[in-house]
C-alpha cells in the first residue's frame, strides 16, 4: 500500500525494471472503512507472483522507498 497515486504509479514502473517482472502491475485505490475524504484512500500496487519467483524481503524493502508496505492475499 502507498500514500498516494504518483507514488503507485513510480512503483509500478519501477518493480518491472528493477524485478524484471513480466507482467505489469496494476495499481487501485483502495478507500479506508467508513471514510469518504479521498485523501484517506490508500493506493495498492497489484502483481501476481504465481511462481514465487520474488523475494518477499527485497518487495518489502522495495515498498518502503515508496513509504508503503507489502502485503499478501
Amino acid at each position: 500500500m502507498l500514500p498516494d497515486r504518483d507514488a503507485a504509479e513510480e512503483a509500478a514502473r519501477e518493480l518491472g525494471e528493477r524485478f524484471g517482472t513480466e507482467e505489469q502491475a496494476r495499481i487501485l485505490r483502495e478507500a479506508l472503512a467508513g471514510e469518504d475524504d479521498a485523501e484517506d484512500a490508500q493506493w495498492l500496487v497489484l502483481l501476481a507472483d504465481e511462481d514465487d519467483r520474488l523475494d518477499p524481503a527485497a518487495l518489502d524493502d522495495f515498498a518502503a522507498e515508496y513509504e508503503g508496505w507489502r502485503e499478501e492475499p
